[in-house]
Order: C-alpha cells, then structure tokens, then sequence
C-alpha cells in the first residue's frame, strides 16, 4: 500500500464516533505510511492469536487480577514483551507492528498491545495519561488499581501512583482524580503521532515531522499550537505559502499567544519573501 492509501484508511478510521474507532487499526495505519508493505489484517491476526493462548488458560471465574496474572506470564515471561529502556527514543518504539515484532515498545505502544489483548479476553481497560507516564486502568467498579505494561505488567495501588508522580516532580505531589481519567482512542493516538512528532523534529527529519503533524491535525483539525508547528516546519522545508496560511491561522486561534510577536515577525519575513 503506498503512503497516500494508507493515510486515507486512518482519515477514514479517525473520522468516526470516537468510541467506534478501532484503536489498534488505526495505529496500524499509522505505521503503514512508514512500512508500506504492513498487512494491517495479519497484525490483528497476530494479536487474536495471542488473546486466544490467554482466553485458554484463564481461570473459569475470571476475577480481573488472576486475569491479568495470566496476560502478565504470556506476554511478559513466556513472549518476552520488554519495555525499550535501551534505546527509548528509537521511532521504531512508536509503531505497533514493530512492538509486536521485536516485542519491544514505549508505555504508550505496550499498553496498546496489554489493551488490546485484555478487551479481546473480556477485560476491558482504558488507557490513563498520568504526568509523566502511561499506564492501564482495569473498568471495574470499586477497582482502585492501575497496570503498568512498561514494566512487566505491573499492577499499581494509589499510593504507588502517588510514589510515581514523586519521582517524577521530584516531591510529594497529590493524586488529582484528573490523572486517572481515561483517554479517549483520538487522544491515544494523538499521544503516539506527537512522540513520533518530537523524535522526528529532534532527528532534523523534517518531512516526517511534517507527516506527524499532519495526521495529529486530522485527529484535532484547528489544534493551534499543531498549525504553529506545522507552519513553522512548512517555512523550513521553504514552503512559504503553506507555512503563512497555517501562522496565520495560528495567530487567529491564539491572537494572546506568548510567542505571538515572534509568529508574527517570521509572518512578515515570509510575505515578503514571497513577495
């Protein structure tokens, strides 16, 4: 499939309701822009398969913590699933057939794969955007637990949240309900495409910064601060029309933007060049 296709299926994808978007698709779609030759259907084969060897040693009763006992032994002692601490920043780590295949990833791309495996055995999860790290929250009433799929699935109480947000800001921070509210599937992917985003624009690759953010904009057409960048990448690729169009548009989202003087001072530069 050629880069053009492959962005119209995720187009189509994200376009939906939210909650009928199908979550580990439209990542595949993601990442075929990156691997034209990835057979979406034989990546979510791979990830039934998996589910199915789990569903089958599942405890009749299927309390969710012996669940994801089970999910924890196949994914992490018996497949190897890894969080990439060696090379963390390696795009590979943002695309789910490379997870799956090299059975390594970032938190955001291994809770996809836990996510995806925990809803095709009857566990249903959400994914939790807490500063500074991803984790997984088991939808059960009452259910005051968090799974981290970076770290071997580990399963979190409150006051190990509370310890991570500690490590993180360097003090004691409080647990705000606002850290443990669910993302919704544009947000997931959003949180994807934007550390491809960075790792892209940290590489000096500038067209596939530019790819990132385009997709990002699809998913939140009018994000002001993704029409910035998208500009700002546009004017340095020397695609001047394009780059005044979306600085513009920014300015007119964000007229009391910080850096709205200095958005406006390239703007002039612009049109005069291309003037």
């Amino acid at each position: 499939m050629n880069r053009s296709l492959a962005r119209q299926c995720f187009q189509r994808e994200v376009q939906q309701p939210d909650e009928q978007i199908h979550l580990e698709r439209a990542a595949l779609y993601l990442a075929q822009e990156e691997y034209p030759e990835l057979d979406v259907e034989a990546y979510l084969k791979t990830l039934d398969a998996i589910a199915a060897v789990i569903k089958e040693r599942s405890p009749k009763s299927a309390y969710p913590l012996k669940m994801i006992q089970t999910i924890n032994r196949h994914l992490y002692d018996e497949l190897g699933f890894v969080g990439n601490t060696a090379d963390y920043y390696d795009p590979r780590n943002s695309f789910l057939n490379e997870v799956i295949d090299r059975r390594t990833g970032i938190p955001i791309t291994l809770s996809l794969v836990y996510l995806a495996i925990a809803r095709r055995v009857g566990l249903p999860m959400v994914g939790i955007n807490m500063p500074g790290h991803f984790l997984l929250r088991p939808v059960i009433e009452d259910a005051e637990i968090c799974v981290d799929p970076f770290h071997q699935g580990e399963i979190m109480f409150p006051q190990d949240c509370r310890e991570r947000l500690a490590q993180v800001y360097g003090h004691p921070v409080e647990l705000q309900p606002a850290f443990l509210e669910a993302v919704s599937n544009r947000q997931y992917l959003a949180r994807m495409l934007t550390n491809l985003k960075v790792t892209y624009s940290n590489r000096g690759k500038l067209e596939k910064t530019l790819a990132a953010i385009d997709r990002l904009l699809l998913l939140f057409p009018n994000a002001p601060l993704e029409l910035r960048d998208r500009g700002i990448v546009y004017y340095h690729l020397d695609q001047l029309t394009e780059a005044q169009w979306d600085l513009e548009a920014y300015l007119t989202l964000a007229p009391t933007a910080d850096d709205a003087p200095a958005i406006e001072k390239l703007l002039q530069a612009i049109k005069k060049a291309i003037v």
